[in-house]
Protein backbone atom coordinates (compact mmCIF):
# COMPACT_ATOMS: atom_id res chain seq x y z
CA UNK A 1 0.00 0.00 0.00
CA UNK A 2 1.18 3.11 -1.03
CA UNK A 3 1.48 6.54 0.48
CA UNK A 4 -0.76 7.82 -1.82
CA UNK A 5 -3.54 6.27 -0.76
CA UNK A 6 -3.56 8.36 2.98
CA UNK A 7 -2.83 11.79 0.71
CA UNK A 8 -5.09 14.19 2.59
CA UNK A 9 -8.07 15.63 0.52
CA UNK A 10 -8.07 19.04 -1.14
CA UNK A 11 -9.44 21.95 1.61
CA UNK A 12 -10.85 25.18 0.93
CA UNK A 13 -7.70 27.79 1.12
CA UNK A 14 -8.71 29.27 4.60
CA UNK A 15 -9.85 25.79 6.21
CA UNK A 16 -6.11 24.04 5.14
CA UNK A 17 -5.43 24.58 9.32
CA UNK A 18 -8.33 21.45 9.89
CA UNK A 19 -5.85 18.92 8.68
CA UNK A 20 -3.24 20.16 11.52
CA UNK A 21 -6.90 20.35 13.90
CA UNK A 22 -7.87 16.66 13.09
CA UNK A 23 -5.01 14.69 13.64
CA UNK A 24 -3.73 16.65 16.74
CA UNK A 25 -6.08 13.88 19.22
CA UNK A 26 -5.83 17.12 21.70
CA UNK A 27 -9.60 17.66 20.54
CA UNK A 28 -9.72 14.46 22.86
CA UNK A 29 -10.00 16.60 25.80
CA UNK A 30 -9.83 20.10 24.71
CA UNK A 31 -13.28 21.08 24.20
CA UNK A 32 -12.76 24.21 22.24
CA UNK A 33 -12.72 22.67 18.47
CA UNK A 34 -16.56 20.36 19.40
CA UNK A 35 -18.29 22.72 17.76
CA UNK A 36 -15.90 22.72 14.71
CA UNK A 37 -16.34 19.35 13.91
CA UNK A 38 -19.87 19.26 14.69
CA UNK A 39 -20.51 22.15 12.06
CA UNK A 40 -18.81 20.16 9.58
CA UNK A 41 -21.18 17.24 10.25
CA UNK A 42 -22.82 16.56 13.65
CA UNK A 43 -24.42 13.13 13.03
CA UNK A 44 -20.93 11.56 12.33
CA UNK A 45 -19.30 13.42 15.43
CA UNK A 46 -21.68 13.13 17.84
CA UNK A 47 -21.80 9.17 16.91
CA UNK A 48 -17.97 8.46 16.66
CA UNK A 49 -16.04 11.39 18.41
CA UNK A 50 -13.55 11.13 15.64
CA UNK A 51 -12.60 14.50 14.10
CA UNK A 52 -10.46 12.92 11.79
CA UNK A 53 -13.47 10.77 10.30
CA UNK A 54 -15.56 13.64 9.95
CA UNK A 55 -12.81 15.57 8.08
CA UNK A 56 -12.82 12.92 5.49
CA UNK A 57 -16.71 12.17 5.25
CA UNK A 58 -17.70 15.95 4.56
CA UNK A 59 -18.96 17.13 1.24
CA UNK A 60 -17.24 19.63 -0.81
CA UNK A 61 -20.05 21.15 -0.73
CA UNK A 62 -20.57 21.59 2.77
CA UNK A 63 -16.59 22.69 3.29
CA UNK A 64 -17.18 25.47 0.25
CA UNK A 65 -20.36 26.48 2.61
CA UNK A 66 -18.16 27.05 5.59
CA UNK A 67 -15.88 28.53 4.16
CA UNK A 68 -18.05 31.35 3.02
CA UNK A 69 -19.67 31.25 6.79
CA UNK A 70 -18.42 34.37 8.73
CA UNK A 71 -19.22 32.69 12.20
CA UNK A 72 -17.58 29.46 11.34
CA UNK A 73 -14.31 31.20 9.87
CA UNK A 74 -14.41 33.19 13.18
CA UNK A 75 -14.53 30.11 15.28
CA UNK A 76 -11.63 27.90 12.88
CA UNK A 77 -9.59 30.63 13.74
CA UNK A 78 -9.87 31.37 16.98
CA UNK A 79 -8.74 27.39 17.20
CA UNK A 80 -6.41 27.53 15.10
CA UNK A 81 -4.71 30.46 17.07
CA UNK A 82 -5.66 28.64 20.62
CA UNK A 83 -3.77 25.25 19.08
CA UNK A 84 -0.72 27.23 17.85
CA UNK A 85 -0.89 29.12 21.46
CA UNK A 86 -0.79 25.60 23.19
CA UNK A 87 2.41 24.04 21.46
CA UNK A 88 4.43 27.18 21.76
CA UNK A 89 3.54 28.32 25.55
CA UNK A 90 5.85 27.40 28.09
CA UNK A 91 5.09 24.21 30.17
CA UNK A 92 6.16 22.82 33.65
CA UNK A 93 8.52 20.92 32.27
CA UNK A 94 10.27 23.81 30.17
CA UNK A 95 10.05 26.42 33.06
CA UNK A 96 10.83 24.12 36.73
CA UNK A 97 12.72 21.16 35.24
CA UNK A 98 14.45 21.63 31.18
CA UNK A 99 16.06 19.34 30.72
CA UNK A 100 16.29 16.95 33.55
CA UNK A 101 14.66 13.93 31.23
CA UNK A 102 17.90 14.35 28.66
CA UNK A 103 16.62 12.95 25.39
CA UNK A 104 13.54 12.03 26.88
CA UNK A 105 11.42 8.76 27.96
CA UNK A 106 10.58 5.89 25.77
CA UNK A 107 7.28 4.82 26.91
CA UNK A 108 6.12 1.20 25.76
CA UNK A 109 2.54 -0.52 26.13
CA UNK A 110 0.45 -2.76 25.15
CA UNK A 111 -2.79 -0.74 24.72
CA UNK A 112 -3.15 2.99 24.75
CA UNK A 113 -6.78 4.37 25.56
CA UNK A 114 -6.85 7.69 24.22
CA UNK A 115 -10.64 8.04 22.54
CA UNK A 116 -13.34 5.43 21.56
CA UNK A 117 -12.54 6.48 17.69
CA UNK A 118 -9.15 5.12 18.47
CA UNK A 119 -9.87 1.83 19.71
CA UNK A 120 -6.39 0.12 20.78
CA UNK A 121 -7.46 -0.85 24.68
CA UNK A 122 -9.41 -3.35 26.44
CA UNK A 123 -9.45 -1.05 29.89
CA UNK A 124 -8.11 -0.16 32.50
CA UNK A 125 -4.43 -0.46 31.62
CA UNK A 126 -4.79 1.02 28.26
CA UNK A 127 -6.77 4.28 29.55
CA UNK A 128 -3.79 4.83 32.27
CA UNK A 129 -1.47 4.89 29.64
CA UNK A 130 -3.48 7.18 27.60
CA UNK A 131 -4.04 9.65 30.43
CA UNK A 132 -0.09 9.36 31.20
CA UNK A 133 0.48 10.23 27.47
CA UNK A 134 -2.19 13.89 28.02
CA UNK A 135 -0.89 14.67 30.82
CA UNK A 136 2.74 14.38 29.77
CA UNK A 137 1.44 16.70 26.78
CA UNK A 138 -0.07 19.04 29.36
CA UNK A 139 2.73 19.16 31.71
CA UNK A 140 5.25 19.49 28.66
CA UNK A 141 7.22 16.20 29.46
CA UNK A 142 9.21 14.51 26.73
CA UNK A 143 7.17 11.56 26.21
CA UNK A 144 7.70 9.35 23.23
CA UNK A 145 5.50 6.45 23.29
CA UNK A 146 5.44 2.75 21.39
CA UNK A 147 2.31 0.40 20.91
CA UNK A 148 0.89 -1.53 17.90
CA UNK A 149 -2.04 -0.82 14.85
CA UNK A 150 -4.21 -3.67 15.39
CA UNK A 151 -6.66 -4.38 12.95
CA UNK A 152 -9.46 -5.33 15.17
CA UNK A 153 -8.60 -4.19 18.55
CA UNK A 154 -10.83 -5.27 21.52
CA UNK A 155 -13.79 -6.83 21.08
CA UNK A 156 -17.04 -4.57 21.03
CA UNK A 157 -20.02 -6.69 23.86
CA UNK A 158 -23.44 -7.09 22.48
CA UNK A 159 -26.26 -9.20 24.29
CA UNK A 160 -28.43 -12.14 22.69
CA UNK A 161 -32.08 -12.22 22.89
CA UNK A 162 -30.96 -15.08 25.28
CA UNK A 163 -28.92 -13.05 27.44
CA UNK A 164 -25.88 -14.54 26.37
CA UNK A 165 -23.21 -12.21 25.18
CA UNK A 166 -21.89 -11.99 21.82
CA UNK A 167 -18.87 -10.57 20.60
CA UNK A 168 -17.93 -8.46 17.11
CA UNK A 169 -14.43 -7.18 16.18
CA UNK A 170 -15.02 -4.10 13.78
CA UNK A 171 -12.53 -3.69 11.77
CA UNK A 172 -9.76 -0.64 12.14
CA UNK A 173 -9.45 1.19 8.84
CA UNK A 174 -6.47 3.06 8.95
CA UNK A 175 -7.20 5.54 6.54
CA UNK A 176 -10.28 6.19 9.14
CA UNK A 177 -8.54 6.39 11.90
CA UNK A 178 -6.88 9.68 13.06
CA UNK A 179 -3.17 8.72 13.08
CA UNK A 180 -0.85 9.26 9.78
CA UNK A 181 2.07 6.96 8.12
CA UNK A 182 5.20 7.97 9.52
CA UNK A 183 7.54 9.56 7.30
CA UNK A 184 11.60 9.99 7.20
CA UNK A 185 13.67 12.28 6.16
CA UNK A 186 13.27 11.15 2.30
CA UNK A 187 9.41 11.54 2.73
CA UNK A 188 8.90 7.81 2.58
CA UNK A 189 6.98 5.42 4.85
CA UNK A 190 9.17 4.06 7.71
CA UNK A 191 9.34 0.71 7.71
CA UNK A 192 11.15 -1.69 10.67
CA UNK A 193 12.38 -5.27 9.89
CA UNK A 194 12.51 -7.87 12.62
CA UNK A 195 13.83 -11.20 12.53
CA UNK A 196 11.83 -14.84 12.92
CA UNK A 197 12.27 -18.12 12.05
CA UNK A 198 13.49 -18.33 8.57
CA UNK A 199 12.05 -14.80 7.25
CA UNK A 200 12.07 -11.20 8.08
CA UNK A 201 8.41 -9.70 9.36
CA UNK A 202 8.52 -6.05 7.89
CA UNK A 203 6.41 -3.42 10.08
CA UNK A 204 4.77 -0.61 8.80
CA UNK A 205 5.11 2.91 11.42
CA UNK A 206 2.20 5.19 12.28
CA UNK A 207 2.12 8.39 14.18
CA UNK A 208 -0.87 9.76 16.51
CA UNK A 209 -0.12 13.24 17.94
CA UNK A 210 -0.94 13.81 21.03
CA UNK A 211 -0.74 17.33 22.07
CA UNK A 212 2.90 17.65 22.15
CA UNK A 213 3.61 14.21 22.67
CA UNK A 214 4.11 11.03 20.01
CA UNK A 215 2.36 7.45 20.38
CA UNK A 216 4.40 5.73 17.45
CA UNK A 217 2.39 2.31 16.42
CA UNK A 218 3.71 -0.67 14.52
CA UNK A 219 1.56 -2.60 12.43
CA UNK A 220 2.26 -6.13 10.42
CA UNK A 221 -0.07 -5.71 8.05
CA UNK A 222 1.99 -5.12 5.27
CA UNK A 223 1.22 -6.94 1.82
CA UNK A 224 4.92 -8.07 1.36
CA UNK A 225 4.84 -10.24 4.78
CA UNK A 226 3.08 -13.98 4.49
CA UNK A 227 -0.59 -14.16 5.77
CA UNK A 228 0.17 -15.28 9.00
CA UNK A 229 3.03 -12.70 9.53
CA UNK A 230 -0.06 -9.81 8.33
CA UNK A 231 -2.34 -11.11 10.69
CA UNK A 232 0.16 -10.75 14.07
CA UNK A 233 -1.35 -7.30 15.23
CA UNK A 234 -5.07 -8.34 14.35
CA UNK A 235 -6.10 -8.30 17.60
CA UNK A 236 -5.56 -7.16 20.73
CA UNK A 237 -4.67 -10.19 24.10
CA UNK A 238 -4.68 -13.04 21.70
CA UNK A 239 -5.41 -16.52 24.04
CA UNK A 240 -2.82 -18.18 21.88
CA UNK A 241 0.77 -18.34 23.28
CA UNK A 242 2.49 -18.13 19.85
CA UNK A 243 1.39 -15.24 18.48
CA UNK A 244 1.06 -13.56 21.72
CA UNK A 245 5.06 -14.03 21.57
CA UNK A 246 4.86 -12.87 18.22
CA UNK A 247 3.50 -9.19 19.15
CA UNK A 248 5.93 -9.22 22.34
CA UNK A 249 8.56 -9.45 19.74
CA UNK A 250 6.53 -6.85 17.20
CA UNK A 251 6.34 -4.61 20.26
CA UNK A 252 9.51 -4.28 21.95
CA UNK A 253 12.27 -5.11 19.79
CA UNK A 254 10.43 -3.38 16.81
CA UNK A 255 9.42 -0.72 19.20
CA UNK A 256 13.12 -0.17 20.13
CA UNK A 257 14.51 -0.55 16.67
CA UNK A 258 12.01 2.17 14.91
CA UNK A 259 13.53 4.42 17.93
CA UNK A 260 16.71 3.84 16.58
CA UNK A 261 15.83 3.98 13.33
CA UNK A 262 14.40 7.87 13.62
CA UNK A 263 17.63 8.55 15.32
CA UNK A 264 15.64 9.19 18.66
CA UNK A 265 18.27 8.29 21.93
CA UNK A 266 15.77 8.49 25.10
CA UNK A 267 17.12 9.06 28.62
CA UNK A 268 14.95 6.58 30.04
CA UNK A 269 12.76 3.58 29.05
CA UNK A 270 9.89 3.15 30.95
CA UNK A 271 7.67 -0.23 30.77
CA UNK A 272 3.88 -0.16 31.38
CA UNK A 273 3.81 -3.85 32.01
CA UNK A 274 5.47 -6.84 31.31
CA UNK A 275 4.53 -7.55 27.69
CA UNK A 276 7.16 -5.10 26.46
CA UNK A 277 10.18 -6.47 28.71
CA UNK A 278 12.35 -7.57 25.44
CA UNK A 279 12.51 -4.00 24.37
CA UNK A 280 14.96 -3.69 27.43
CA UNK A 281 16.73 -6.59 25.85
CA UNK A 282 17.08 -4.75 22.54
CA UNK A 283 18.05 -2.06 24.30
CA UNK A 284 20.86 -3.57 25.51
CA UNK A 285 21.90 -4.58 22.42
CA UNK A 286 22.49 -0.93 20.99
CA UNK A 287 24.31 -0.01 23.71
CA UNK A 288 26.48 -3.01 23.24
CA UNK A 289 26.76 -1.80 19.73
CA UNK A 290 27.55 1.20 20.37
CA UNK A 291 30.11 0.64 22.97
CA UNK A 292 31.64 -2.47 21.45
CA UNK A 293 30.64 -3.86 25.43
CA UNK A 294 29.58 -7.22 26.49
CA UNK A 295 26.00 -7.88 26.74
CA UNK A 296 26.40 -7.91 30.94
CA UNK A 297 28.48 -4.41 30.85
CA UNK A 298 25.37 -3.52 28.37
CA UNK A 299 22.79 -4.42 30.92
CA UNK A 300 24.26 -3.07 33.56
CA UNK A 301 25.04 0.15 32.27
CA UNK A 302 21.05 0.62 31.08
CA UNK A 303 19.45 -1.07 34.09
CA UNK A 304 19.76 2.47 35.83
CA UNK A 305 17.61 3.94 33.92
CA UNK A 306 14.69 1.43 32.75
CA UNK A 307 11.14 1.60 35.06
CA UNK A 308 8.80 -1.36 35.40
CA UNK A 309 5.55 -0.43 36.37
CA UNK A 310 3.43 -4.01 37.22
CA UNK A 311 -0.28 -3.48 37.03
CA UNK A 312 -1.10 -7.25 37.89
CA UNK A 313 -2.94 -8.57 41.05
CA UNK A 314 -2.57 -12.02 40.77
CA UNK A 315 0.99 -14.16 39.69
CA UNK A 316 -1.10 -15.81 37.08
CA UNK A 317 -1.69 -12.68 34.82
CA UNK A 318 2.06 -12.48 33.71
CA UNK A 319 2.74 -14.10 30.85
CA UNK A 320 4.75 -17.09 30.53
CA UNK A 321 6.41 -18.95 27.25
CA UNK A 322 7.69 -22.58 26.75
CA UNK A 323 11.69 -22.75 26.30
CA UNK A 324 10.91 -24.98 23.14
CA UNK A 325 8.62 -21.76 21.70
CA UNK A 326 11.40 -19.16 22.69
CA UNK A 327 14.11 -21.36 21.04
CA UNK A 328 11.96 -21.21 17.97
CA UNK A 329 11.56 -17.50 17.53
CA UNK A 330 14.10 -15.91 19.60
CA UNK A 331 17.28 -17.77 17.86
CA UNK A 332 16.86 -15.81 14.79
CA UNK A 333 17.12 -12.14 16.66
CA UNK A 334 20.01 -13.77 19.20
CA UNK A 335 22.13 -15.25 16.61
CA UNK A 336 26.31 -13.82 16.50
CA UNK A 337 24.81 -12.31 20.20
CA UNK A 338 26.71 -13.22 23.46
CA UNK A 339 23.17 -14.04 24.46
CA UNK A 340 21.67 -17.46 24.03
CA UNK A 341 17.97 -19.00 24.88
CA UNK A 342 19.23 -20.57 28.10
CA UNK A 343 20.78 -17.29 29.44
CA UNK A 344 17.64 -15.40 28.52
CA UNK A 345 15.72 -18.00 30.58
CA UNK A 346 17.97 -17.63 33.78
CA UNK A 347 17.13 -13.81 33.46
CA UNK A 348 13.59 -14.31 33.45
CA UNK A 349 12.46 -17.47 35.53
CA UNK A 350 13.09 -19.26 38.56
CA UNK A 351 14.77 -22.41 38.03
CA UNK A 352 12.88 -25.67 39.59
CA UNK A 353 16.43 -27.72 39.33
CA UNK A 354 19.69 -26.30 40.43
CA UNK A 355 21.21 -27.03 37.25
CA UNK A 356 18.75 -24.74 35.67
CA UNK A 357 17.94 -26.89 32.74
CA UNK A 358 14.40 -28.22 33.66
CA UNK A 359 12.46 -28.85 30.32
CA UNK A 360 9.30 -27.14 31.71
CA UNK A 361 11.47 -23.78 32.69
CA UNK A 362 9.53 -20.72 31.41
CA UNK A 363 10.33 -17.30 30.79
CA UNK A 364 8.10 -15.24 32.66
CA UNK A 365 8.12 -11.58 31.48
CA UNK A 366 7.49 -9.65 34.41
CA UNK A 367 10.14 -11.32 35.81
CA UNK A 368 12.55 -10.31 32.78
CA UNK A 369 11.34 -6.64 32.96
CA UNK A 370 12.31 -6.62 36.59
CA UNK A 371 15.85 -8.01 36.47
CA UNK A 372 16.21 -5.59 33.46
CA UNK A 373 14.90 -2.84 35.28
CA UNK A 374 16.94 -0.22 38.31
CA UNK A 375 13.23 0.47 39.87
CA UNK A 376 9.90 -1.31 39.40
CA UNK A 377 6.27 0.24 41.33
CA UNK A 378 2.77 -0.37 41.68
CA UNK A 379 -0.11 1.56 40.92
CA UNK A 380 -1.35 2.52 44.57
CA UNK A 381 -0.36 2.06 47.70
CA UNK A 382 -2.33 -1.38 48.43
CA UNK A 383 -1.05 -2.83 45.35
CA UNK A 384 2.67 -1.81 46.85
CA UNK A 385 1.59 -4.48 49.26
CA UNK A 386 -0.09 -7.03 46.84
CA UNK A 387 3.53 -6.33 44.27
CA UNK A 388 5.72 -7.29 47.22
CA UNK A 389 3.70 -10.53 47.73
CA UNK A 390 3.74 -11.69 44.21
CA UNK A 391 7.58 -10.83 43.67
CA UNK A 392 8.25 -12.46 47.38
CA UNK A 393 9.07 -15.59 45.50
CA UNK A 394 11.72 -13.18 42.85
CA UNK A 395 13.36 -12.13 46.19
CA UNK A 396 14.18 -15.28 48.58
CA UNK A 397 15.18 -14.32 52.16
CA UNK A 398 13.93 -11.16 52.04
CA UNK A 399 10.64 -9.93 53.89
CA UNK A 400 8.10 -9.07 52.20
CA UNK A 401 7.81 -5.58 53.88
CA UNK A 402 11.72 -4.82 52.52
CA UNK A 403 10.95 -5.77 49.03
CA UNK A 404 11.95 -2.22 46.59
CA UNK A 405 8.70 -2.10 44.95
CA UNK A 406 7.82 1.93 45.08
CA UNK A 407 4.45 3.01 43.98
CA UNK A 408 2.72 5.79 42.25
CA UNK A 409 -1.17 5.83 42.47
CA UNK A 410 -3.36 5.85 39.41
CA UNK A 411 -4.48 9.34 38.29
CA UNK A 412 -6.72 10.36 35.62
CA UNK A 413 -6.31 13.38 32.67
CA UNK A 414 -8.70 15.21 34.42
CA UNK A 415 -9.75 17.67 31.08
CA UNK A 416 -10.66 13.67 29.59
CA UNK A 417 -13.20 13.02 32.04
CA UNK A 418 -14.33 16.46 32.99
CA UNK A 419 -17.71 17.60 31.42
CA UNK A 420 -18.14 20.71 29.54
CA UNK A 421 -20.29 22.59 32.03
CA UNK A 422 -17.82 21.80 34.84
CA UNK A 423 -14.53 22.57 32.94
CA UNK A 424 -16.46 26.06 32.62
CA UNK A 425 -16.85 26.32 36.16
CA UNK A 426 -12.95 24.71 37.08
CA UNK A 427 -11.75 27.43 34.51
CA UNK A 428 -13.21 30.88 36.45
CA UNK A 429 -12.29 29.60 39.67
CA UNK A 430 -8.80 28.13 39.00
CA UNK A 431 -7.74 29.18 35.98
CA UNK A 432 -7.39 27.49 32.36
CA UNK A 433 -3.98 26.29 33.39
CA UNK A 434 -4.70 24.33 36.40
CA UNK A 435 -4.13 20.63 35.41
CA UNK A 436 -1.19 21.87 33.38
CA UNK A 437 1.04 22.31 36.46
CA UNK A 438 1.54 20.73 39.46
CA UNK A 439 -1.65 21.35 41.78
CA UNK A 440 0.01 23.38 45.15
CA UNK A 441 -3.43 23.82 46.97
CA UNK A 442 -7.54 23.19 46.74
CA UNK A 443 -9.12 25.12 43.93
CA UNK A 444 -10.94 28.33 45.46
CA UNK A 445 -14.59 28.37 44.86
CA UNK A 446 -15.07 31.37 46.98
CA UNK A 447 -16.20 33.04 43.42
CA UNK A 448 -18.36 30.67 42.25
CA UNK A 449 -22.27 30.76 43.49
CA UNK A 450 -24.16 27.90 45.09
CA UNK A 451 -26.98 28.53 42.37
CA UNK A 452 -24.36 28.26 39.77
CA UNK A 453 -23.40 24.59 40.92
CA UNK A 454 -26.49 23.37 40.94
CA UNK A 455 -26.86 24.58 37.23
CA UNK A 456 -23.85 23.08 36.05
CA UNK A 457 -25.54 20.09 37.53
CA UNK A 458 -28.59 20.66 36.12
CA UNK A 459 -27.48 20.85 32.48
CA UNK A 460 -25.24 17.46 33.12
CA UNK A 461 -28.28 15.66 33.88
CA UNK A 462 -29.56 17.12 31.23
CA UNK A 463 -27.09 15.83 29.03
CA UNK A 464 -26.68 12.43 30.56
CA UNK A 465 -30.27 11.77 30.18
CA UNK A 466 -30.25 12.82 26.63
CA UNK A 467 -27.59 10.56 25.81
CA UNK A 468 -29.20 7.19 27.71
CA UNK A 469 -32.44 7.90 25.46
CA UNK A 470 -30.02 7.93 22.66
CA UNK A 471 -28.52 4.78 23.21
CA UNK A 472 -31.51 2.70 24.35
CA UNK A 473 -33.55 4.20 21.33
CA UNK A 474 -30.73 2.96 18.88
CA UNK A 475 -30.15 -0.61 21.14
CA UNK A 476 -33.79 -1.68 21.38
CA UNK A 477 -36.24 0.70 20.91
CA UNK A 478 -36.32 -0.03 17.20
CA UNK A 479 -35.95 -3.61 17.77
CA UNK A 480 -39.35 -4.47 18.65
CA UNK A 481 -38.93 -3.36 23.11
CA UNK A 482 -41.58 -5.66 24.04
CA UNK A 483 -44.44 -4.81 26.68
CA UNK A 484 -42.96 -1.61 28.62
CA UNK A 485 -42.12 0.04 25.61
CA UNK A 486 -41.67 3.73 27.73
CA UNK A 487 -39.00 1.77 29.48
CA UNK A 488 -37.12 0.28 26.72
CA UNK A 489 -36.81 3.34 24.69
CA UNK A 490 -35.83 5.45 27.98
CA UNK A 491 -39.01 7.58 28.71
CA UNK A 492 -39.29 7.20 31.63
CA UNK A 493 -35.84 8.86 32.41
CA UNK A 494 -36.00 12.62 33.57
CA UNK A 495 -32.83 14.51 34.47
CA UNK A 496 -35.21 16.13 37.05
CA UNK A 497 -35.83 13.04 38.63
CA UNK A 498 -32.91 11.53 41.41
CA UNK A 499 -31.51 8.63 39.05
CA UNK A 500 -28.91 6.28 40.33
CA UNK A 501 -26.71 4.02 38.79
CA UNK A 502 -24.01 1.40 39.01
CA UNK A 503 -21.66 -0.56 37.22
CA UNK A 504 -19.07 -3.52 38.39
CA UNK A 505 -16.15 -4.59 36.60
CA UNK A 506 -15.54 -8.20 37.17
CA UNK A 507 -11.63 -9.87 36.61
Amino acid sequence: MTLAAYTPRSLPESLSGLFQLALDLRWTWHHGTDELWRALDSDIWDTTRNAWLVLNSVSGERLEELAADPDFQQRYREQIHAHQAFTEADTWYSTDCPGDLGEGVAYFCMEYGLSESLPLYSGGLGVLAGDFLKASSDLGAPVMAVGLLYQQGYFRQAISTDGEQLEFYPYNDPTMLPVSPLRDADDQWVRVIVPFPGRHVRLRAWKAQVGRCELLLLDSNDPRNEPGDRGITSELYTGDPEKRLQQEMVLGIGGWRLLEQLGRSPSLCHLNEGHCALALIERAFSWQDDHESDFQTARTATRATNLFTTHTSVASGFDHFSRSLLRLYLTPWLEGRDLNVDQLLALGSQPSSPDNQSTDLKLNMALLALNMSGRFNGVSRIHQKVTQTIFQPFFPRWPAEDIPADYVTNGIHTPSWDSPESDAIWTRACGKDRWRRPLQSTCPMTNIADEELWEMRRLERARLITYLRRRLASQHCEQNPGNNHEAACGLLLDHETLTLGFARRFT
